[in-house]
């Protein structure tokens, strides 16, 4: 006898998908010659994928900076890499990530030194994860102390005459 799928249960192996732990651009979508150029690109996928019309954006960007009025022309340039004068300053950056909460324009600039923009619930497993590191290079180096005792234990005794 067959058993009908339920329709209303999640199958855990193809609906299920966990969280990103960070969150990026896909490499393709933003690849250029040069870093200006990969900037307007992800202000660019930012925009596009927030789904919301440019004007919108720019005027919260403008109520959360408070007294920086940011247009949706302003925006446009930023966006557009043929406009290599009008590049986003790093506060109206911050207020793009705040608006359209898309994260990515903050990763792509910590990938270029090694590093991560993760959400701050993960910081207690990231946390963990360290300690686990320090924890087994302490083990490393007192199994490498108590080798070295043990050959130099045995060298004396060698040397050492009855």
């Amino acid at each position: 006898m067959t058993m009908r799928r339920d329709p209303n249960t999640l199958d855990l192996f193809t609906d299920w998908k966990p969280d990103e732990v960070v969150q990026r651009f896909e490499p393709e979508r933003v690849r250029t010659a040069t870093l200006r150029a990969r900037i307007a690109r992800a202000v660019s996928e930012t925009l596009k994928d927030c789904g919301r019309p440019r004007e919108e954006i720019a005027a919260e960007m403008s109520a959360w900076l408070e007294d920086d009025e940011v247009t949706k022309n302003m925006l446009d340039a930023y966006a557009s890499e043929a406009r290599d004068r009008h590049n986003i300053t790093y506060e109206r950056l911050l207020a793009l990530v705040h608006v359209t909460g898309d994260v990515r324009p903050l990763q792509m600039g910590a990938e270029m030194f090694a590093h991560v923009v993760t959400h701050e619930r993960y910081l207690q497993w990231i946390e963990v994860g360290m300690e686990a590191d320090r924890k087994e290079e302490a083990i490393r180096a007192a199994e490498e102390r108590e080798r070295r005792f043990d050959l130099v234990l045995r060298t004396a005794r060698r040397g050492v005459r009855p």
